[in-house]
């Protein structure tokens, strides 16, 4: 029964995935059996090959093979411009939307006093340096509309103040958006960053 105990523990694996619950876990766990020389055998080869060479970069925190990510390496990228981003997903949304040319830092966090998270934990203080190493001209702070993300953006914003132009990405009512859709919050952001036409 040693076998039933490894699937088990696989689904139980699987299940703490994000977007994964039991159910979906044991589904996905049983479709890979299935098809085991398709899909779980080079699964697991891949995974066991990811988690022994992708690393952080040393510069901006991304996800990679390298000592330093393909974005920083980019010699087609601005360099006077750094993006800061909460984590590694939120660095990939920006780069989906092609539009942004500049730099990244991730964070790795938002400040919390409840959990304990001062700017030490994060990587707020390599951005300070980053900033005033490689003539960095603006800071576009792109963190979470939450008011971890906004307390993050404050603190930054005081320990930059002066040194850069300091920016933040709008917010408000999304393209295609409804208003008998939208919390209150995105509604008054909305209204507040309001624009002449």
């Amino acid at each position: 029964m040693s076998g039933n105990r490894d699937i088990e523990a696989l689904i139980d694996m699987m299940a703490r995935l994000p977007g994964l619950g039991p159910r979906s876990a044991r589904r996905a766990v049983l479709h890979m059996i299935r098809k085991r020389e398709l899909l779980l055998t080079p699964l697991a080869d891949l995974l066991h090959h990811v988690a022994a060479t992708v690393r952080e970069c040393e510069t901006c925190g991304n996800l990679g093979t390298d000592r330093i990510c393909d974005i920083c390496q980019s010699p087609k990228r601005t360099t006077d411009e750094i993006c800061v981003v909460e984590d590694v997903a939120d660095l990939w949304a920006m780069e989906r939307s092609n539009v942004f040319r500049g730099r990244y830092h991730v964070l790795g966090g938002t400040l919390s006093a409840l959990d304990a998270i001062g700017p030490d934990d994060l990587r707020i203080p390599d951005l300070i340096a980053r900033v005033a190493a490689e003539g960095v001209t603006e800071v576009i702070l792109a963190l979470n509309a939450t008011v971890d993300g906004q307390t993050t953006a404050h603190y930054i914003a005081d320990q930059l103040e002066g040194q850069v132009r300091l920016t933040s990405l709008a917010q408000g009512v999304p393209i295609g958006g409804e208003l008998d859709y939208l919390d209150d919050g995105t509604i008054s952001a909305a209204l507040r960053a309001r624009k002449e036409l």
